[in-house]
């Protein structure tokens, strides 16, 4: 009995280090947007206030903090049209308010309103619920005195603020955004594919789907890493303080769309393992070692684009990987098997890309590691 209490206080305690030390790393991640927030929140109530002359200029410093809540990993249009979208449900909602008044059905109509109006320019989720709040934020905490450009030019005024503080005063080291979208989405690679190749190895269907599972779940954090890909890019040439992660942001930005066809590749790989366990095809045993050592080339450059380096190990690992495959299909594999292996050669084949091996070079690399490249190529026969 007292052991087993030891042991239930022993995993609490180790559940709230672990929480602890998680809620210091977010904590450090959201440090930089923090004092983004505050500098352009009192930054936007001196220009509006002590530069501009308006008595109460709160929804300045609103507008400064919504834009840069909801500008991280946006792209500039994006956070430009957002500062538009506050400003209008503002506009709107004060408008109206003095016109109409205030109650439910107004609070309803002027909702209604803001969201057409931040549609049709073009808006999205981020900007449509903007102006709906904004506008919401007028009818209920507002007074229906004073003239309805005023708190509209608040609100331009505390977003074009925000904006200059993201873009030019405090911008976010894009590297750091990039970086904690791409590690998440490359280690869901990465232990997708050794969870595919432990399943191919203990012949384990439930295995082999439970993880093409989580890689069909990994789409979301791919498109986030793209979408981190391109705000950086477009965000890096407007902050002259960040130009010198052109570099290592480079090495991002280059391997973004073939790493993401790799996840592809692998989900098809990953359903022809499943198959080939079905059909009791034969496995040789370096075919699983093949797709293990790909998960491996994988986390390699998630560790090297980290640091900034050029991944030559990964693209060691992912010709290994290409080797073992060549290898397995030399001792004889069913239909299956074979779409693995071209499947592995073609995963591979993104990967090197991914590190910065030319288009056509990689998958002569590929050809090469696989022992194929003496073969006689088969010419099309012209009809």
């Amino acid at each position: 009995m007292t052991s087993s209490f030891s042991g239930t206080l022993s995993k609490a305690g180790d559940r709230s280090r672990t929480g602890f030390r998680a809620g210091l790393r977010r904590v450090r991640g959201g440090l930089a947007l923090a004092v983004q927030a505050g500098v352009a929140a009192g930054l936007a109530w001196f220009v509006a206030h002590d530069l501009i002359g308006r008595p109460a200029p709160f929804f300045a410093p609103i507008a400064a903090v919504i834009t840069l809540a909801s500008s991280v990993g946006q792209r500039v249009k994006r956070t430009s049209e957002l500062v538009l979208g506050v400003a209008i449900g503002i506009g709107i909602g004060d408008a109206l308010i003095l016109l109409i008044g205030s109650g439910p059905l107004q609070i309803g109509l002027i909702v209604v309103l803001a969201v057409l109006v931040a549609t049709a320019v073009g808006g999205g989720t981020p900007l449509v619920v903007q102006s709906a709040s904004s506008a919401v934020l007028v009818a209920t905490l507002t007074s229906s005195t004073g003239l309805p450009w005023t708190r509209f030019f608040d609100a331009l005024v505390g977003g074009g603020i925000g904006l200059i503080v993201m873009t030019l005063l405090l911008p976010l080291n894009p590297l750091s955004v990039v970086r904690r979208a791409a590690d998440p989405a490359l280690q869901a690679l990465a232990d997708g594919l050794h969870r595919v190749g432990a399943g191919l190895g203990d012949k384990d269907r439930d295995e082999v789907r439970d993880a093409l599972a989580g890689l069909r779940a990994a789409e979301g954090t791919f498109a986030a890493f793209s979408a981190a890909v391109a705000a950086a890019r477009e965000n890096v040439a407007f902050a002259p303080a960040r130009w010198r992660s052109r570099g290592a942001l480079a090495l991002y930005v280059d391997g973004a769309d073939q790493v993401t066809y790799m996840l592809r590749n692998v989900r098809v790989l990953s359903r022809r393992v499943d198959t080939a366990l079905g059909d009791d095809e034969p496995i040789p045993a370096v075919l699983p070692v093949s797709v293990g050592l790909l998960g491996d080339a994988v986390e390699l450059l998630k560790q090297e684009w980290a640091k900034g380096v050029e991944p030559v190990a990964a693209r060691e690992r992912a010709l290994r990987a290409a080797t073992e495959c060549g290898r397995a299909y030399e001792e004889g594999v069913g239909f299956s098997g074979g779409v693995i292996v071209a499947q592995i050669r073609t995963a591979a084949t993104d990967l090197l890309r991914a590190s910065g091996v030319d288009h056509a070079e990689a998958p002569r690399l590929v050809r090469r590691a696989v022992g194929w490249h003496l073969r006689p190529r088969r010419r099309r026969s012209r009809s």
